[in-house]
């Protein structure tokens, strides 16, 4: 398997220029995750590694060679599509092995190798079946053996599971990450879903309107986002967003939103007067106190519970607040919550007018 490396992409249409000088390095065996709202660029910028798009100006390189003028069928690339592309007369096993075919493959080769991925993908009872017999997981399976069976250099995703319900979804990404983890695969995945990036990315690259927003692992997104697009698309719920003013006084820094007062990070870079976003994700709120942990009275509006877990959609003043929370099997203690508490050390701090972070980036 081998990297993929773009050198400053870009991608017009007409005089609409839609990727504007992307650069990412996949490093080989990674599984990198493109995300990002409808249109921000992220499925073109995988069709251009495929070649399924030309580039405008650029460099693309597959494996250390430059492909920019090689064909989509001569990159060594194989691509996995949200609507399965599946032949609807052929069977399983032939909707597999086609690709072996056009190579002229020996029948030999073709039933070992078919035998091998369909073992892999738990699709050995279902060869003998046409697509229309199939559950649209079974079908995305399908479209994943006939890719794997080419054994290529690179996987490409374009939303392989925007078309399966809630539960075939969540069972497709575990068998997404095994296939990756057993086949070590260079693979590079788009969606413009955040949890299945979380849960499937080495490393997860942000994408708005057609710009790189941030590179980094699930966790550093998580927890140390760039600006506050970042902060807004990552994570579910979003993390809280607040209007805010900087004080500081002697080396206390704190950030007031209304009159409530949030105890920042010692290495957040701000000054005395500055208007700022405060961030706090809703996970990062305690209900107790704790050292270094700021006491933030809120107005109760809705308790939403969901298992486990429960919502306190609440307020400051007129600022909505949404706070996580354990239920411990009932809801009943959260109904009458009056102060949340952020620790210091979780509290994120953006620039009002840039969007970017003035939060240090070691808190994992």
């Amino acid at each position: 398997m081998s990297g993929v490396k773009l050198d400053n992409i870009v991608k017009n249409y007409g005089n609409l220029e839609v990727v504007h000088g992307v650069d990412l390095d996949v490093e080989e065996k990674e599984f990198v995750v493109l995300v990002g709202p409808s249109g921000c660029g992220k499925s073109t910028t995988l069709r251009m590694i495929a070649g399924l798009e030309e580039i405008t100006d650029g460099t693309i390189s597959i494996d250390g060679r430059v492909v920019n003028r090689v064909a989509p069928k001569d990159r060594d690339v194989a691509m996995v599509f949200q609507n399965y592309a599946l032949y609807p007369h052929l069977k399983v096993f032939e909707n597999i092995a086609f690709g072996l075919r056009i190579r002229k493959e020996s029948k030999e080769h073709i039933a070992k190798t078919v035998a091998e991925v369909s073992e892999i993908l738990g699709l050995t009872p279902y060869l003998d079946r046409r697509p229309a017999e199939l559950s649209g997981g079974q079908r995305q399976r399908v479209a994943m053996g006939r890719a794997i069976v080419r054994h290529p250099k690179v996987f490409l995703f374009d939303e392989p599971l925007s078309n399966l319900d809630a539960k075939l979804r969540t069972q497709m990404r575990a068998e997404i990450k095994r296939l990756h983890k057993r086949l070590g695969a260079t693979s590079v995945y788009v969606t413009h879903d955040q949890v299945e990036a979380m849960t499937l990315a080495d490393r997860i690259v942000v994408m708005n309107d057609g710009y790189i927003e941030q590179i980094g692992t699930p966790m550093e997104l998580f927890v140390n986002p760039a600006n506050t697009f970042v902060a807004s698309f990552i994570g579910s719920p979003p993390m809280n967003q607040l209007p805010g003013r900087i004080e500081i006084h002697a080396t206390a820094k704190t950030a007031l939103v209304n009159d409530v007062s949030f105890a920042l990070p010692e290495n957040a870079r701000v000054e005395h007067g500055q208007s700022v976003v405060v961030g706090v994700r809703p996970e990062h709120f305690s209900l107790h106190p704790a050292d270094g942990a700021s006491a933030i009275p809120i107005t109760l509006d809705l308790v939403e519970p969901l298992g486990s877990e429960a919502l306190l959609h609440s307020r400051i003043d007129e600022h909505e607040l949404i706070v996580k929370a354990e239920t411990q099997g009932s809801i009943e203690h959260l109904s009458s919550v009056e102060q949340v508490y952020a620790p210091a050390h979780l509290v994120s701090v953006f620039d009002a007018q840039t969007g970017l972070s003035l939060t240090g980036t070691d808190r994992q």
